[in-house]
């Protein structure tokens, strides 16, 4: 594990830079995010997944580290005619943030942009029902939060789901993804203690799934089952 050259505060592997398919699921992943924080978190922090993807990486941190292991919820606001392209994000606690020069680049207009956010954030509140039910948040002072998603694409998710944090009274706040495109990552530095990212990779063209070789969609009822193990 070495610092990247463009950034003091952030952690990658340096023979996994650039390359796609460096890892074989979210499992693999988050095995390999284990063995870069293994040593560097002490054992009060908890492991906050971002629903869908980064919940699975962020079970097996918690597992392999024996941490606490609990879900933010935030989701992308998807283009109309493109679910997996985003124009902003929602938190649980209602912050949103939007992609304004994407908005501007494509003409979305207010009114589809209005009801992008609409939608997503009755969406926020239906994983909130679900996956956390009443619990409440574990109790964060002076604890160090883990946030934890499969990827960082154009990074607006992460950045939406880092201001919400921000409100909770942690020590500090750390960031571990898989896989990140450069920009995305930098548009992150400032606002975290570290960031911990083993695959970064630059260029126009950057898709997450890239970096996995199995890769596929997580249901709800997957999310439920990492969340509320029997």
């Amino acid at each position: 594990m070495e610092k990247h050259p463009d950034f003091k505060n952030v952690y990658h592997l340096e023979q996994l830079n650039e390359k796609s398919r460096v890892f074989q699921d979210r499992e693999d992943a988050g095995k390999v995010l284990s063995g870069m924080l293994s040593g560097v978190i002490d054992s009060t922090a908890v492991i906050f997944g971002i629903p869908a993807g980064g919940v699975p990486v962020a079970s097996v941190i918690a597992d392999e580290l024996h941490l606490e292991l609990d879900v933010a919820v935030v989701s992308k606001i998807t283009l109309p005619w493109n679910t997996e392209a985003g124009y902003g994000a929602v938190a649980f606690n209602g912050i949103t943030g939007l992609n304004e020069p994407l908005i501007k680049r494509i003409g979305l207009s207010n009114d589809l942009v209005n009801e992008g956010i609409k939608k997503t954030a009755q969406k926020v509140k239906h994983r909130m029902q679900a996956l956390r039910g009443k619990r409440p948040l574990p109790d964060l002072k002076e604890k160090t939060v883990i946030l934890v998603d499969d990827g960082l694409a154009s990074g607006f998710t992460m950045l939406v789901a880092l201001e919400a944090v921000s409100k909770w009274d942690a020590k500090q706040i750390i960031v571990a993804v898989p896989t990140g495109h450069l920009e995305s990552v930098g548009k992150i530095v400032n606002r975290v203690e570290r960031v911990f990212c083993p695959n970064i990779r630059s260029g126009r063209v950057f898709a997450v799934a890239d970096a996995y070789r199995d890769w596929s969609d997580v249901s709800e009822y997957e999310l439920l089952e990492i969340l509320n193990p029997k």
